[in-house]
């Protein structure tokens, strides 16, 4: 085991609930050269969560012909359920509290993302960034940033770990940061409690500028034009971020390429999905790819059993610029067999969400052929 695989492993084997929190997000520019084995540590998972069931087995759909190359990105968006919520609030009640403790759970969700190793990863709901997340995953090579939910639920549960919110990281190997912004979304004039973060990153194998952004939008049926205005704001913000970067670094008016995650809280017919359906920047959903007219999104992308009944949706959503960027790949969702009959999250699984994890690449734009 080398040494920084030995300390990563200490930092998570560690009572995390003495660290205080700051309210502001941080950046991590400059790796520790004693970078943790990703091989390594991924054992190391397994080994803790040796008595739980072994994780869902899912396939990767290949949606383009051609072999993997270096310049293709793998992109992973996951609402990994707040702790404090999971433990607090949320009421899973076919789900046994002992498959909720923090002290394996987090072991899960590291195995998760050890399992697809994505060069971005977009969250939400994360509650332990400070001192979990920022110091794993910047001893395996990310950089991130984390923006807060201004009122997060999860200060109102006892022994909190601190608010919850949206977090984004990527490859400091892969990836240049160029800029990040931290928006509030708004609904036509009030500011919400939904937040967004929007990076602008450079490929380093190509030289192609992006922007890439993660969000969560407002929860639970009745909001949806609430939620259709959040879109609405989001998109302004994207659209000027973009062409904003874009004149500054191609020289041109036209914007860059997007990617955008999220837990969008809703379905495909609800009136924010037809929003980023139809924006004139140019979106697509990368699932809509594992459908056979390529027009259907996944039956669903949350499995639950709350009090109030089961609930079996898809509200979780990678998009991208059509014209800019390709899917080459998809994971497939696990079948309702693998899931179980107690649904998510559960003790093969630790979220009410399932991971949508995507490989895309730069479409070769012309004047880059000559």
């Amino acid at each position: 085991m080398g040494i920084g695989s030995s300390r990563l492993f200490s930092t998570l084997a560690q009572s995390l609930s003495s660290t205080p929190l700051e309210h502001t997000h941080v950046d991590v520019e400059d790796g520790d050269s004693d970078q943790a084995d990703p091989d390594v540590l991924l054992r190391q998972c397994g080994e803790v969560l040796r008595n739980r069931p072994p994780r869902l087995h899912r396939a990767f759909i290949q949606t383009r012909t051609g072999s993997p190359h270096d310049s293709q990105i793998r992109v992973m968006q996951w609402n990994i359920l707040a702790q404090a919520l999971g433990e607090g609030k949320d009421g899973f009640v076919c789900c046994p509290a002992e498959a909720l403790n923090w002290s394996e759970r987090k072991y899960l969700i590291l195995e998760e993302i050890l399992t697809y190793r994505p060069d971005i990863l977009c969250l939400q709901e994360v509650d332990h960034y400070y001192d979990t997340f920022l110091p794993v995953l910047s001893s395996l090579g990310y950089q991130g940033s984390f923006c807060p939910k201004p009122c997060s639920p999860c200060l109102d549960v006892r022994d909190n770990n601190g608010p919850d919110g949206c977090a984004l990281f990527f490859s400091r190997r892969r990836f240049q940061l160029l800029g990040v912004s931290h928006l509030r979304l708004s609904a036509v004039l009030l500011k919400t409690n939904q937040v967004a973060v929007v990076a602008t990153l450079r490929c380093r194998a190509t030289g192609r500028a992006f922007c890439v952004a993660v969000t969560h939008l407002k929860a639970r049926s009745g909001w949806e034009a609430f939620r259709g205005a959040q879109g609405s704001h989001l998109l302004q913000q994207l659209k000027a971020i973009s062409r904003d970067g874009g004149e500054e670094r191609t020289g041109g008016a036209e914007g860059m390429p997007l990617v955008v995650c999220g837990d969008f809280n809703a379905e495909p017919g609800e009136e924010v999905y037809q929003r980023f359906m139809a924006s004139p920047l140019g979106l697509d959903s990368a699932y809509r790819r594992l459908s056979a007219d390529g027009s259907t999104e996944p039956a669903y992308t949350s499995w639950k059993i709350r009090p109030s009944g089961e609930s079996c949706s898809t509200l979780d959503y990678v998009w991208y610029s059509s014209s800019s960027i390709s899917v080459d790949g998809v994971l497939k969702m696990p079948s309702e067999e693998q899931i179980g009959p107690n649904r998510l999250p559960s003790y093969h699984y630790p979220s009410d969400h399932l991971s949508l994890v995507c490989d895309l690449s730069f479409i070769q734009e012309p004047h880059r052929l000559m």
